[in-house]
């Protein structure tokens, strides 16, 4: 058992990843820093997710939670729903189909604690190969922490989300149903808000998918692309950047879906 206790609550969005939440679940499990509950959130899938997620919590009664949704609603909206019912300080997000570093809580809560003036605390992530491998390396014991200004972030995405830890109380949350950059839209929306962000230099998550040409949402450049445009669209509307930023920004972002595609065709090119 673990003594050390971290006034945290972790979110997990689960949507047919029967194969994958085990992995994630003993992640957290292995924390140096254990949370004080974790929420398992159903996004309605149809298939045998709910069983297994209520096998869990059976499993660890004192310390994950299974929330079920009536309909399938997307990543975002799951999380929101998690985030409705936490009862800590804290909130940290976890992908079901992704891992934590053993010291993930310990050394981002320890941070967040020092530093309450930060809304949105980050950190560097792994992409790792091995399907069953949990995250195992040395964390440098002199953690950088870096602020990511408002530019920044419009210019891109800084975080993975289970890279992320934010206060419970900030008012923004998920677009409620937006399905692709639903993040960067809820980053962007607490910085400009006021909210003051930062970024961890060591590598606390495990990635298990590469950024272009696996199936999922990261495989969906098109769809990317165009809620990047409408991110970009919500912020002009909400008053946080002028016509001619939220022009310079589309055409940015237009660079950036070229790149994209670019990058993505000669990859999978070179899997032939």
């Amino acid at each position: 058992m673990h003594s050390n206790k971290a006034s945290v609550s972790v979110v997990i969005p689960c949507f047919r990843c029967t194969k994958t939440i085990w992995r994630a679940i003993n992640s957290i499990l292995n924390q140096t820093a254990q949370p004080v509950e974790v929420i398992l959130v159903d996004d309605a899938g149809g298939d045998e997710t709910l069983d297994m997620l209520r096998d869990i919590e059976r499993q660890h009664i004192n310390l994950i939670k299974v929330l079920s949704l009536e309909n399938n609603m997307g990543a975002g909206s799951a999380r929101n729903a998690g985030w409705a019912v936490a009862t800590q300080p804290y909130i940290a997000f976890l992908d079901a189909d992704d891992a934590w570093h053993p010291q993930k809580l310990e050394v981002q809560y320890a941070y967040m604690q020092q530093h309450p003036e930060i809304s949105l605390c980050g950190h560097a992530r792994r992409i790792l190969i091995q399907k069953d491998e949990l995250p195992h390396w040395d964390i440098q014991p002199n953690v950088e922490a870096q602020a990511v200004i408002r530019w920044k972030l419009l210019l891109s995405n800084q975080f993975v989300t289970p890279s992320v830890m934010l206060r419970r109380d900030i008012k923004p949350r998920f677009v409620e149903k937006q399905r692709h950059m639903e993040d960067h839209m809820l980053w962007l929306t607490i910085v400009c808000e006021g909210g003051k962000a930062t970024k961890l230099s060591a590598e606390l998550a495990a990635i298990y998918k590469s950024p272009y040409g696996e199936a999922g949402l990261s495989s969906q450049i098109w769809s990317m692309g165009k809620s990047d445009l409408r991110n970009y669209q919500r912020l002009y509307r909400m008053g946080y950047i002028n016509l001619a930023q939220e022009i310079s920004l589309a055409l940015y972002s237009g660079l950036k879906f070229i790149r994209r595609l670019f990058i993505y065709w000669g990859y999978m090119r070179w899997k032939k």
